[in-house]
């Protein structure tokens, strides 16, 4: 195998993030039934933040309070008891995207694998010892503990200097969101994977070195090398 480390994103990369499930469920707790109108309310807030976030505009507490601002005054309650509530939640769905045991498995042994998250610390822990992946994991990078989040090269240089600073020629970064996953990684000069299972258009500028539509697809890939 061509490759030291192999890096990946967690949400949507690794592990399925239904946040609309996630939403449903914590707002029962608090006798709220969560429409969908509800949901796009909440993503018309929520996407916007996620941008700003990438861009180093707002802190990762920022983004976790003010996506629950309006929840918090409708049902006074603290936006930060919300959004534990909602991690907790989604802790409690989460399971591996299809293909990704599998992938993780055939990958043992023949290169050490990473994960490097804008997510959130308190699920993304949980969700790998739930799961029973932590043990795959040589180096997990969380955006909220390092202080910038993916595109920045930043979160990447902390990354390598956990790996012990393998060659960059030798690390690859997999992940689906072109924005911050790719373009983070061509920015600190690693090989990527745009993981595209929903035929996205690729931004302007950000060019992957391979795209695959699934993890059963990066698995044929990876084993050729």
């Amino acid at each position: 195998m061509k490759w030291d480390w192999i890096f990946f994103d967690a949400d949507e990369t690794l592990f399925t993030f239904d946040s609309f499930g996630g939403l449903q469920r914590m707002f029962l707790d608090y006798s709220v039934t969560f429409t969908a109108e509800d949901f796009q309310d909440y993503q018309a807030v929520n996407k916007p933040l996620w941008v700003d976030y990438q861009n180093g505009t707002i802190t990762a507490l920022q983004l976790q309070h003010q996506r629950f601002q309006s929840w918090s005054e409708r049902l006074n309650v603290d936006p930060g008891s919300l959004n534990e509530a909602f991690l907790n939640a989604m802790a409690e769905i989460c399971a591996p995207l299809p293909g990704a045991v599998s992938l993780l498995n055939a990958l043992k042994g023949k290169a050490k694998l990473g994960i490097i998250t804008n997510g959130f610390t308190a699920l993304q822990q949980i969700r790998l010892e739930r799961t029973g992946l932590r043990d795959h994991f040589d180096a997990l990078v969380i955006s909220e503990q390092v202080g910038v989040p993916k595109p920045d090269p930043r979160i990447f240089d902390y990354a390598l200097e956990q790996a012990g600073h393998p060659d960059r020629e030798r690390v690859l970064m997999v992940g689906d969101t072109a924005e911050s996953d790719i373009l983070g990684g061509m920015k600190s000069g690693l090989a990527t994977v745009w993981l595209n299972a929903h035929s996205r258009a690729l931004p302007d500028g950000i060019h992957p070195t391979w795209t695959v539509t699934s993890l059963n697809e990066l698995e044929q890939l990876l084993c050729k090398q």
